[in-house]
């Protein structure tokens, strides 16, 4: 029987991106703008962002324990 890790719950967090950027016609339109940018470049680069952010949650996580 194999043990359930608990720390694999976190790695949950790095499929958020995924489903965010899953389905582009979501997000393929010019409005909102935001500083003069189209909605489409910056909804992809807040996730960059987002996924640095939830890269670095997981690390730490996982290594603490």
């Amino acid at each position: 029987m194999v043990k359930s890790n608990p720390n694999r719950r976190w790695y949950l967090l790095l499929v958020l991106p995924y489903l965010a950027l899953l389905v582009p016609s979501y997000y393929a339109r010019a409005t909102p703008m935001l500083f003069g940018i189209p909605f489409f470049y910056w909804y992809q680069f807040m996730w960059v962002a987002i996924t640095a952010v939830l890269s670095a949650i997981v690390y730490f996580k996982i290594r603490a324990r």
